[in-house]
Parts: structure tokens; C-alpha cells; sequence
């Protein structure tokens, strides 16, 4: 067990709960520093009108996909399977999808540009789990 603690996939895991967590629940309990920010940055973009609605939308999938990575750490490393590892990977980059999405359509080149590592790490962890 004890090599499994320090293995690629629990690693990659546990970045991917640290990242979805903290950026989900910053976005539950700084809802309305949140939805400022979106707004402006949604400003001038088709996405407007819909940025009230994107916010609870990304906040659930960052959630979801942070508990699922976690869980996937304890299910890997304790009871030998990565079903809930997957889930919370395959969650992970449906979100990272989504908010590239939103970069890219807000023509926020760089910050499109930056999602790109989380996508990789990602990939790389639906791989590890056999996704």
C-alpha cells in the first residue's frame, strides 16, 4: 500500500482534487466576487447573457469532479479499483473543457492558453486509470 500513496495516478488525482475544490468551493463561498468577475469578462461576448446561469453550471462540475478525485485517491489506494478515480477525471476535464470553452469564446487567448497543462494533466490521469 505504501507505494501506492506515491504512485502517478494518486498523485495526478490528488492535484486534480486540490485544483476542483479549491476553485468550486471559492465559487460557492465567493459567489458574488465570482459572478463580478464572469460578467465583466463575458462582457462583449455571446456568452453574456447565459454568464448567470455558466456559474452554477462550472461550480457543480468543479465540485463534483474535485470529490470524485478524491474519493478516486482512497478507492485506488485502499480498495484497488479506479472506477471513482475515472469518474473524477472524466469530470475534470469535462470542466476543463467547459472553461476553455468560455476562454476561447471570451477571446481570452492566455487564459485559454493556461488550461491547456490542467487538460494535459487530465489526459494523462484518464490514461494512468485506464480510461
Amino acid at each position: 500500500m505504501k507505494h501506492l500513496l506515491l504512485s502517478a495516478p494518486v498523485l495526478c488525482l490528488a492535484f486534480l482534487s486540490i485544483l476542483f475544490l479549491q476553485s468550486g468551493l471559492d465559487k460557492v463561498f465567493n459567489y458574488k466576487g465570482n459572478k463580478e468577475w464572469l460578467s465583466g469578462h463575458f462582457e462583449n461576448s455571446p456568452l453574456k447573457s447565459i454568464t448567470g446561469l455558466m456559474i452554477p453550471v462550472i461550480t457543480v462540475l468543479e465540485v463534483a469532479s474535485g470529490i470524485f478525485c478524491a474519493a478516486g485517491i482512497y478507492f485506488y489506494v485502499f480498495e484497488g479499483g479506479s472506477a471513482v478515480g475515472l469518474i473524477g477525471a472524466q469530470l475534470s476535464t469535462i470542466s476543463i473543457l467547459a472553461l476553455f470553452f468560455g476562454q476561447r469564446v471570451a477571446q481570452d487567448y492566455v487564459g485559454a492558453a493556461t488550461l491547456t497543462t490542467y487538460f494535459i494533466i487530465c489526459i494523462m490521469t484518464l490514461y494512468l486509470l485506464g480510461g
